[in-house]
């Protein structure tokens, strides 16, 4: 085991919270399982998708706000802490909440694949894990890769992850459930993968 990932894996929070706040705005960092990790740049397709889904959710329900940059405490037992690319939750509920807040209250976290080495391991096992066991009813993966949308439900506080899963190809409508209740047309997510 190399010196600096044996140093990252006994990493206090209180640690990692002072190294990511002073991190360059081109730089996001995260800490789940007891790991540094770094979300790559975001991209113009990348950004369009979040504009898109925030349209949606507006015209939807004009009484939730979805966060973009809104930082979580998630993990409750690894004390873990995750940037999602968006957080739907009620109107002005993250005021002054500062740049970790605590999960209760979201109700929708959304994340959008990048093109990198780390987006399986992250967004597709690690951020789910974490936000069922957060508590937060909903999680979205809009996935470049596979041309997929896939809306996690029910989450397990217990176990971690969502008990629910449905997946949808790109062009297909998805329905995300209550707490909120929005029917989602993905066909212009196909205008947005490489």
């Amino acid at each position: 085991m190399t010196v600096m990932a044996e140093r990252t894996s006994q990493m206090s929070v209180e640690e990692f919270e002072t190294i990511a706040s002073a991190a360059p705005e081109t730089v996001t960092l995260e800490f789940i399982n007891g790991r540094i990790g770094v979300k790559k740049v975001t991209d113009g397709d990348h950004s369009t998708i979040v504009s898109w889904l925030t349209r949606r959710c507006m015209q939807s329900r004009p009484d939730l706000d979805l966060y973009q940059g809104q930082g979580l405490r998630v993990e409750s037992y690894r004390e873990g802490r995750a940037k999602p690319d968006a957080v739907l939750a009620p109107e002005a509920h993250f005021a002054g909440h500062g740049d970790w807040a605590d999960p209760d209250g979201a109700l929708l976290v959304v994340e959008v694949t990048s093109y990198d080495s780390d987006t399986d391991r992250r967004d597709r096992h690690e951020k789910p894990a974490a936000y069922g066991q957060s508590g937060i009813p909903l999680y979205l993966l809009i996935d470049r890769d596979s041309c997929t949308v896939t809306v996690h439900s029910s989450p397990d506080r217990k176990v971690g992850g969502y008990r629910d899963i449905h997946t949808a190809k790109f062009g297909e409508k998805v329905f995300l459930p209550d707490p909120i209740g929005i029917e989602l047309d993905t066909e212009i997510l196909t205008n947005y993968v490489r």
